[in-house]
C-alpha cells in the first residue's frame, strides 16, 4: 500500500525533457509560468525559455516596469508570440521600449492593445515607434495586431518584409500618408483586417499587390468618406457596416472567390460590384432597408456564383414592417442562376414577408443546377396552429419550385 501511495504522488512531469516542458508551459498564462520557478531547483529556470508570453495590466501602475524586469531575466532569444494588453494610459517612450524588446527578441506574432478610456482622442493615444520599422532589421515578424489608443504615424515607408497578417482595430492614423507608408512597406502581406471608428480621413486607400484576404468594418458613420482598394491578388473580401459612405472603389480583383457583405447601404456608386465577377461564394447579411436591391446587384455582378448564403438573425428588426414591399425582379435572369448556383442557404427566412417570398420563389424557379437548398425560419409555438399550417403551405410551395431544378437536398429548419 505504501509503494502504491508513493507511485501516485511521484512527480513524473519533472522527468520530461525540458523542450517538452517549455512547449506545455507555452499554453499557460505567463503569470502561472513564472510561478513554477518555486516548485523545485529543476523548475527554477524553465520559465525563462518560454516563447509564448501574454501580459495584462488590469490598471496596474507599475505594469511597464514589471515587464521590463521580466525580460531582464528571460533568456529566450526568439519569441513565438507576445501579447501586451494595457488598461492604463501608456507613454510613447514605454511603448517604444516594449516594442524594441519584442523586435530584439525576433518576435513572430505581436499584439498591442491599449484599451483604456480615452474618448477615442488622438491626444490620449500612444504613438507607435515607427522608427523601429523603417530599417531592414526585423525579418521574423509575421503577424501584427494593434488595438485602440495607438497612433500610427509613419512619415517614411516601413520595412516589414516578413509581415503576412495585419490587424488594425480602432487605431488612429496620422493622415493618409501614414496608411500608404505602412501598407506599401509590407510586400508579403496576405491578410489585412481594418476596423475603423470615428476616423476623419476622407479617402482610405489600400494598395497591396500581395493581399489575398481583406476585411473592413467601418463603425464611424462618416459622411463623405470613401475607400479605394487595389489588390489584384484578392481572393476573400469581407465588408461590414458601410453606411453613408461616398464611394467604395475596388479595382480589378480577377482572383476573388468569396465575398461577404453585411450592413451595407447608401453607397452612391456601384464600383464595388465590378470586383465580384469571379466570385464563387457570396454571403449577404440582410440588414439594410430595401436589401433586395443589393441582392439583385450582387447576383447580376457574380456570373460564376456557386454558393449563395443570405442571413438575417435580427428577424425583421431592421427591415421595416411585417408585410414587406414588392420586389422588382431583374430584367434578365442572372447568369449565375441559369448555369452555376449549386447551394442556396437562407438563415432567418421570414416567410410572412412578401418581398422575401418573392425573392425565394424567383431564385428557386430560375436555378437549373441547384443541389442543396436550406431555409431556416423562426420557430412557431404549437398553439398557433393556423400560423403553423400557413408556413407549411409556403415552405411546401418552395420545395415544389426547388424540385424543378432537381436539388439533391432540400432542408427546412428552425433557428
Amino acid at each position: 500500500m505504501e509503494q502504491l501511495w508513493l507511485f501516485e504522488n511521484e512527480d513524473r512531469i519533472s522527468e520530461l525533457h525540458e523542450a517538452l516542458l517549455v512547449h506545455i508551459m507555452s499554453s499557460l498564462p505567463t503569470k502561472t509560468v513564472v510561478a513554477t520557478s518555486v516548485l523545485s531547483k529543476r523548475w527554477r529556470h524553465v520559465w525563462k525559455t518560454v516563447q509564448n508570453l501574454k501580459f495584462v495590466s488590469k490598471y496596474h501602475q507599475t505594469f511597464s516596469e514589471d515587464v521590463y524586469r521580466f525580460f531582464m531575466l528571460h533568456k529566450a532569444p526568439f519569441l513565438e508570440s507576445l501579447d501586451l494588453e494595457f488598461s492604463n494610459q501608456l507613454d510613447a517612450s514605454d511603448l517604444g521600449i516594449l516594442v524594441g524588446i519584442a523586435f530584439a527578441r525576433h518576435v513572430r506574432n505581436l499584439v498591442l492593445d491599449l484599451d483604456y478610456y480615452s474618448n477615442f482622442s488622438q491626444l490620449c493615444a500612444a504613438r507607435f515607434p515607427s522608427g523601429l520599422c523603417i530599417y531592414d532589421n526585423n525579418k521574423t515578424l509575421e503577424t501584427l495586431t494593434l488595438k485602440h489608443s495607438i497612433l500610427l504615424y509613419f512619415p517614411y515607408r516601413v520595412c516589414l518584409k516578413s509581415l503576412r497578417k495585419l490587424h488594425l482595430y480602432k487605431v488612429h492614423f496620422y493622415g493618409k500618408d501614414s496608411v500608404y507608408n505602412l501598407l506599401c512597406g509590407c510586400p508579403s502581406l496576405r491578410d489585412l483586417i481594418v476596423h475603423r471608428y470615428r476616423e476623419c480621413m476622407e479617402t482610405f486607400t489600400i494598395a497591396v499587390p500581395s493581399l489575398e484576404r481583406l476585411t473592413i468594418e467601418d463603425s464611424g458613420f462618416g459622411y463623405g468618406c470613401c475607400y479605394v482598394i487595389n489588390a489584384p491578388s484578392l481572393k476573400y473580401l469581407n465588408i461590414r457596416r458601410f453606411k453613408y459612405l461616398n464611394s467604395c472603389l475596388i479595382e480589378k480583383a480577377p482572383e476573388l472567390a468569396e465575398a461577404k457583405v453585411s450592413d451595407v447601404s447608401d453607397i452612391e456608386n456601384e464600383n464595388i460590384l465590378e470586383s465580384l465577377t469571379s466570385a464563387k461564394r457570396l454571403s449577404i447579411h440582410l440588414s439594410p432597408l430595401e436589401w433586395w436591391n443589393l441582392l439583385t446587384f450582387m447576383l447580376e455582378a457574380s456570373p460564376k456564383l456557386q454558393i449563395l448564403k443570405l442571413t438575417d438573425l435580427n428577424m425583421s428588426s431592421t427591415k421595416g414592417n411585417q408585410i414587406g414591399q414588392k420586389w422588382i425582379q431583374p430584367k434578365c435572369v442572372p447568369e449565375c442562376l441559369l448555369f452555376h448556383l449549386e447551394t442556396f442557404v437562407w438563415t432567418g427566412y421570414e416567410w410572412q414577408r412578401r418581398d422575401e417570398k418573392e425573392v425565394a420563389r424567383y431564385i428557386l424557379r430560375n436555378t437549373t443546377s441547384l443541389k442543396k437548398a436550406t431555409f431556416s425560419t423562426k420557430p412557431i409555438e404549437p398553439v398557433k396552429l393556423k400560423v403553423f399550417k400557413k408556413r407549411r403551405e409556403i415552405l411546401n410551395e418552395l420545395a415544389s419550385l426547388g424540385r424543378a431544378s432537381n436539388p439533391s437536398d432540400f432542408v427546412f429548419e428552425s433557428i
